[in-house]
């Protein structure tokens, strides 16, 4: 049979279809494209013209001033280490506790899961969390922006409702050649799980990196603030106020409003855009490709 793109009526609707994904994807970088432009403008141009791509006058004032202090660098390494360790511990602890939990042997499994599906529903609320956080003696350590959220229920149950796809044969075959259960975890489930645990560490990263209320909330000490709370302190102050001016000599001049705002979110965002083209072979590759074949 003649494929669908093959025919007249395949090839208008591909061309459809490129056309209409062309013009959204256009739409959605355009955003991007200005706040890029912006942060390299002059405050004259961002007030006299609402759009651009291409800034009339090439300025490096914002990005001088936000690498000439030491505050945004360590903002943003608080931000990286703080991601990364809170991406592991996530992915940690959500598929070591949906294997169990999909497996039909586990003695009180549905009560755990009715409870794992209650706190979906229902949470403690910020007070709550923040007197639990506060005995356990987080206050303005890097775990308490790890720890309260290391496992997202609907995260679990996704995860959970993969290992219960996969076929039974594989695990009773790995005991017959006397594998354990770590070792049917570690050396079975894992390597066949590499598309899951790929999306999921986004998502997780993503929502770590993009979080600063947990550091609003938890973290005291403006040293340890992530680069987010840095953001949103300029954001809502609307001044230039991320380092020590003065220190930067009599002649400095203080850089734009507009184009600070713009770059620091430039320099905020390119960090997480990176890992997006290592973790998108996965997306569609086939979860169970290759493991069983009859």
């Amino acid at each position: 049979m003649p494929k669908m793109h093959n025919t007249p009526a395949g090839r208008v609707f591909d061309g459809f279809n490129f056309v209409f994904l062309g013009l959204a994807g256009l739409l959605m970088i355009c955003p991007l494209l200005y706040m890029v432009a912006g942060s390299f403008a002059t405050e004259a141009e961002l007030t006299r013209r609402s759009f651009f791509i291409f800034p009339e006058t090439f300025s490096l004032e914002a990005y001088k001033y936000i690498f000439s202090t030491d505050t945004f660098v360590r903002s943003l390494i608080v931000s990286i280490l703080v991601t990364l360790v809170g991406t592991i511990v996530c992915l940690l602890f959500t598929f070591t506790m949906a294997y169990p939990l999909s497996r039909k042997t586990l003695m009180g499994r549905n009560a755990i899961m009715n409870l794992i599906v209650f706190s979906m529903l229902f949470s403690g609320g910020m007070i709550p969390t923040y007197i639990v956080v506060k005995s356990l003696g987080l206050l303005d350590s890097y775990w308490a922006l790890i720890l309260p959220l290391a496992i997202n229920p609907f995260n679990l149950i996704i995860v959970k409702s993969f290992f219960q796809n996969i076929p039974f044969e594989l695990e009773e075959a790995a005991k017959i050649d006397g594998c354990t259960e770590f070792g049917i975890f570690w050396r079975i489930m894992l390597p066949l799980s590499k598309p899951v645990i790929a999306t999921f560490a986004l998502f997780y990263a993503v929502a770590i990196w993009n979080d600063f209320f947990s550091a609003l909330l938890y973290i005291n000490d403006s040293t340890k603030w992530p680069v987010q709370v840095l953001l949103q302190q300029i954001i809502i102050l609307s001044q230039t106020t991320i380092g020590d001016a003065a220190a930067m000599g009599a002649n400095y001049v203080e850089p734009p409003d507009q184009s600070l705002k713009l770059a620091v979110v430039v320099v905020a965002t390119l960090p997480i855009l990176f890992v997006y083209p290592f973790l998108q072979k996965h997306f569609a590759k086939g979860m169970l490709l290759g493991s069983v074949k009859g």
